[in-house]
């Protein structure tokens, strides 16, 4: 619970950022550093090359310590190699990433994701450790210190400003660098979580075991390819939009990037309970394995779990009138079109997760590779040729069919390799009727403009919904002691 709810929390706690950056920045501002934390992200996949979940799997059948030195100086080590290079190369990497006039904002870049890479193993061996306290405190104490920092650069310095010019915050504070400050405050925070962690951090020895090393190398790589292309699957599009989007748009490339990730954010309800899920199924599946049942109670999980996400997307979909008003920009409304898009592309997403305990009962973990490849390939294909006529919709929809075809390609490579009886025909007829509300909401305000209306229409829908699953799912519900007595 420690550590799934303390990384729910803290990235929760940093998506209430998201109505006050969407207030301070400007659309292409807001643009400029979602590209750059859309990069951040690769990189911490090539700084990490997998070997946190590689120390977990090697601490439970060789010495933890040897492990551990082992981990901590290959990583120290090539953290280093990397750090510089990604500085020597910084005005390259401007320049792909179109900020062209700041490079000085990839040396902070390189910063933050140094530190972060050094933190990763640490983090890993406090739960190797079973000391989740430590765990928790740290990574929520760690994004609120983020947050103070950044209000301090973006609030704090120009208000006092403001009042008096000759105020100390003048000495190195520049109104036009707005997302440096935002850096700087990411490189505070990655600093002072590192020495919450030096006790750990300090921990390894100076004895370094070749061999092992190559052992942990070759089972790391495949993670890190994975890895990769799961990031080209989850961030990448906000880079291709800077790169091709149609500037006869009415906005520049980082403006729509800008208006497309604050978007994006409002998927927030189920992104979170993916994470959520993640965080608890693959420990159960594993559990359950044994167990002679297992395959039906891997049915009835995933049949809650999409009827959980379709509650979710209706939630979200029908009151988006509400939910709009986290981003506090209204220049950045008229992307809430991506909203539904993306919430079922998240859906699929989590569908995915569900069926990926196939591959994972049966060692064939590869599998789980080819499948995100085939993402990422679906990704890449439908930005590069719709992004130029299309502009962050065509981001959208990659997603959304990137994700699809996920699901579809483990669900039937999975019933021929490890059957499970989903009640596959009903779940699909829950998520066509959940979209077909939506639709049937979205006419009848064409017809009435009306707040009012439309929240009364968004719940007589979702409670019709609610009642009608109910309804065919009785007798399940009444196995689960907390809704029998809602049924009833």
């Amino acid at each position: 619970m420690w550590y799934g709810v303390s990384s729910i929390a803290a990235r929760f706690i940093n998506y209430l950022l998201t109505p006050y950056l969407t207030f301070k920045l400007t659309e292409s501002q807001y643009g400029e550093q979602s590209i750059i934390y859309a990069f951040i992200p690769f990189m911490n996949v090539v700084f990490t090359y997998g070997m946190e979940t590689t120390f977990f799997r090697f601490a439970n059948k060789a010495d933890k310590k040897e492990v551990y030195n082992t981990a901590s100086i290959s990583l120290l080590i090539s953290t280093m190699i990397l750090g510089l290079m990604m500085i020597g190369g910084r005005h390259s990497l401007a320049t792909l990433l179109q900020i062209n006039q700041h490079p000085e904002y990839l040396t902070l870049t390189a910063a933050v994701i140094s530190f972060d890479a050094l933190s990763a193993i640490p983090f890993a061996k406090l739960r190797q450790d079973g000391r989740p306290l430590k765990f928790a405190s740290v990574k929520v104490a760690s994004i609120l210190i983020y947050i103070a920092f950044t209000y301090f650069f973006l609030s704090l310095c120009p208000n006092w400003i403001k009042q008096d010019p000759n105020h100390w915050c003048s000495l190195f504070y520049k109104p036009n660098w707005i997302i440096g400050y935002m850096l700087v405050a990411n490189l505070i925070q990655s600093t002072i979580t590192l020495l919450l962690l030096s006790g750990v951090f300090w921990g390894f020895e100076l004895k370094f075991n070749y061999q092992l090393w190559l052992q942990m190398i070759i089972y790391s790589l495949p993670l890190m390819v994975a890895g990769f292309a799961g990031m080209i699957n989850e961030t990448f599009d906000r880079i291709m939009l800077g790169w091709w989007a149609p500037v006869n748009m009415g906005h520049t490339a980082k403006e729509q990037v800008g208006i497309y990730s604050a978007c994006y954010k409002l998927s927030l309800l189920i992104s979170l309970s993916i994470q959520a899920f993640r965080m608890g199924a693959e420990p159960f599946f594993f559990k359950q394995a044994a167990e002679a049942n297992a395959t039906k109670v891997y049915a009835r999980v995933m049949k809650f779990f999409v009827i959980t996400l379709c509650v979710m997307f209706l939630c979200v979909a029908l009151y988006l009138d509400i939910w709009k008003l986290f981003i506090r920009n209204k220049d950045m409304y008229q992307g809430l079109k991506v909203v539904p898009i993306l919430l079922l592309a998240n859906m699929f997403l989590g569908i995915y997760i569900n069926l990926s305990v196939w591959y994972k009962l049966t060692h064939k973990t590869m599998v789980g590779v080819w499948i995100t490849l085939i993402g990422a390939g679906i990704t890449l294909l439908i930005n590069y040729f719709l992004i130029p006529y299309f502009g962050y919709m065509a981001s959208a929809w990659a997603t959304f069919a990137c994700y699809g075809s996920m699901m579809v390609v483990s669900f039937i490579w999975g019933q021929k390799e490890y059957r499970i009886p989903y009640a596959w025909k009903k779940l699909l007829a829950y998520m066509v009727i959940a979209v077909l509300l939506y639709f049937i909401h979205s006419g009848l305000l064409l017809l009435i403009h009306s707040m009012y209306f439309s929240l009364f229409v968004a719940t007589l829908l979702l409670v019709s919904y609610l009642l009608f699953v109910m309804n065919i799912e009785k007798k399940e519900i009444q196995k689960i002691p907390i809704l029998k007595r809602l049924v009833r």
